[in-house]
């Protein structure tokens, strides 16, 4: 008989336990305490959607639209996408459910999202990110809002220390047209040194040429028209008071004139979290105001401003999570005191101590074995029911449960 092969995971995918599973969890505990802490709501959003969502919202050019969306024809003919994105899909949301009536909304989700990519270091292609939205909130101070809770939520994961908050304005949409056009006309006076990609880009996506990696097209983009040349008196009191809100909340931020959103549907500012410890996947969180997205899904239009980050990033950059400590080891010494340790195991849950029990192997080896797993405490079991505690220090809400136990 041919010996069955063992089914691998997809590429691109990760089984995480133990220190991954531990620090992905830390991740996400900490986003929603900090999201609460600044009144952001929770949404639960599905995982595929109709493609139309991000077809629109990302651009049928985009190499996410073009290259490396999952996409499916479903039983019913529909074209369906895994996300590979959260906005789009809250923007859906928004206009679906009729959410118009609690703006401003501040939102918040995290879970998985897919991109066929070539995996990397800190990218999968399944994948997780956190994402905060304001939606209908047309003020700088929106922008702040979410600036100043992504440094809080930075600084309560301690990886705050080597992480620059690169901040730039993209203008209101006279501003942005006007550069936008410069742009065009410069570039197309320098099409013999621009790359491939860049030349694809040059009249749909002119702004992407800003920020090539490619040598030649960043020694053209050098000296290519800034927007600050551009920018409508509103566009400048707007970033204006954007870095002044960052400044009276203590939070530091350098400009990056060379930071910008391809898609025509952004607006005023862009922003990311960068550092030097990922090597080149050096943004850890990013986003940016997408005045025009939900106009472009068919409703009116709607301010609004998000960003989101990829928890397996954090997660490589925070420091080792605390295990977590068993507050109690129930050791079973005879086996038929079974039931008496079941019930205890029971009792102690319900008090909110943490327990387990080793009820199985050598009845000699079982304390052997419950000291490897660490408890704050042992707790002796045997035919007669509880009889005895071994423990290295107090534990104070244990200690006052065995009373009720005397």
């Amino acid at each position: 008989m041919a010996k069955i092969q063992t089914p691998q995971p997809v590429r691109g995918t990760q089984d995480m336990y133990g220190e991954t599973e531990e620090r992905f969890a830390h991740v996400v505990s900490t986003f929603e305490r900090v999201r609460r802490l600044y009144g952001f709501k929770g949404l639960q959003l599905p995982v595929i959607e109709p493609t139309a969502v991000f077809a629109r919202s990302l651009g049928e050019a985009t190499d996410v639209v073009s290259k490396e969306m999952y996409t499916f024809e479903d039983r019913g003919g529909d074209s369906i996408t895994l996300r590979p994105e959260f906005t789009a899909g809250i923007a859906r949301a928004y206009l679906t459910n009729g959410w118009q009536q609690h703006a401003p909304m501040k939102v918040t989700a995290h879970g998985p999202l897919f991109r066929y990519e070539r995996p990397q270091k800190g990218r999968y292609r399944q994948f997780h990110q956190i994402d905060a939205e304001i939606i209908g909130a047309a003020e700088p101070a929106a922008d702040v809002e979410l600036l100043v809770m992504a440094d809080q939520l930075l600084h309560e994961l301690g990886i705050k220390e080597g992480v620059t908050l690169e901040l730039n304005t993209l203008g209101d949409a006279a501003s942005r047209d006007a550069w936008r056009a410069a742009l065009i006309t410069y570039f197309n006076d320098h099409r013999q040194v621009l790359s491939e990609d860049s030349l694809s880009r040059l009249e749909k996506n002119p702004l992407r040429i800003l920020d090539s990696k490619d040598p030649d097209d960043r020694g053209v983009a050098h000296a290519a028209p800034k927007i600050d040349e551009f920018l409508s008196g509103e566009a400048q009191d707007f970033f204006g008071a954007v870095t002044a809100g960052l400044d009276a909340a203590g939070v530091a931020w350098t400009r990056n004139a060379k930071l910008v959103r391809g898609l025509d549907y952004y607006r005023h500012t862009a922003f990311e979290f960068t550092t030097d410890r990922l090597g080149a996947q050096g943004t850890v969180l990013g986003g940016g105001r997408y005045d025009g997205l939900i106009e472009n899904l068919g409703g009116p239009a709607t301010p609004a401003v998000g960003w989101a980050a990829g928890i397996e990033r954090l997660a490589m950059l925070i420091d080792e999570p605390s295990v977590h400590q068993l507050d109690a080891m129930i050791v079973l010494e005879n086996d038929d005191g079974l039931h008496h340790a079941i019930a205890l195991l029971k009792k102690l849950r319900l008090a909110g101590i943490s327990a387990d029990m080793i009820a199985t192997g050598s009845p000699k080896k079982r304390y052997d074995k419950a000291v490897r797993h660490d408890p704050a405490a042992i707790l002796r079991v045997n035919e007669n029911g509880y009889y005895g505690l071994s423990a290295e220090g107090e534990n104070p809400r244990l200690l006052e449960f065995l009373k009720t136990l005397a």
